[in-house]
C-alpha cells in the first residue's frame, strides 16, 4: 500500500521558519523525483521544488534562497525547509513522488502565515 505521510505544517508568523516531511512507504516503482507543491487559497496547484534521484534540486523563483528541498535515502522521507515566510506562502502544501510509472500525492499539510 502507497503512503505518503506529511507532517509539519502549521501556523507561524512572519518571517518565522517551518520544516515539513514526508515520509515515503510503497512505491512499486523506482522514484525518479521527491517534490513538493502548494495550493494557496483560490489558486492552483503549484510546483515549490524537486529533489531528483541524483540530487539534482530545481526550485520555483519564489522558494530560492528561502527553502530548502533535501532527501534521505535510508529514511525515505523527502523535507522542505522554509525560511523567511511569508503571507503568500500560506497554502496547503503536497508531497509528491514522481515515477515512470505513475505520479502520487500526499493529503496534504496546511501552513499558514499570519501575524
Amino acid at each position: 500500500q502507497v503512503r505518503l505521510v506529511e507532517s509539519g505544517g502549521g501556523l507561524v508568523q512572519p518571517g518565522g521558519s517551518l520544516r515539513l516531511s514526508c515520509a515515503v512507504s510503497g512505491i512499486p516503482f523506482s522514484i525518479d523525483a521527491m517534490g513538493w507543491f502548494r495550493q494557496p487559497p483560490g489558486k492552483e496547484r503549484e510546483l515549490v521544488a524537486l529533489i531528483t534521484s541524483g540530487g539534482s534540486t530545481n526550485y520555483r523563483d519564489f522558494a530560492k534562497d528561502r527553502f530548502t528541498i533535501s532527501r534521505d535515502n535510508a529514511k525515505n522521507t523527502v523535507y522542505l525547509q522554509m525560511n523567511s515566510l511569508k503571507f503568500e506562502d500560506t497554502a496547503v502544501y503536497y508531497c509528491n513522488i514522481q515515477t515512470a510509472r505513475a505520479n502520487y500525492w500526499g493529503r496534504g499539510t496546511q501552513v499558514t502565515v499570519s501575524s
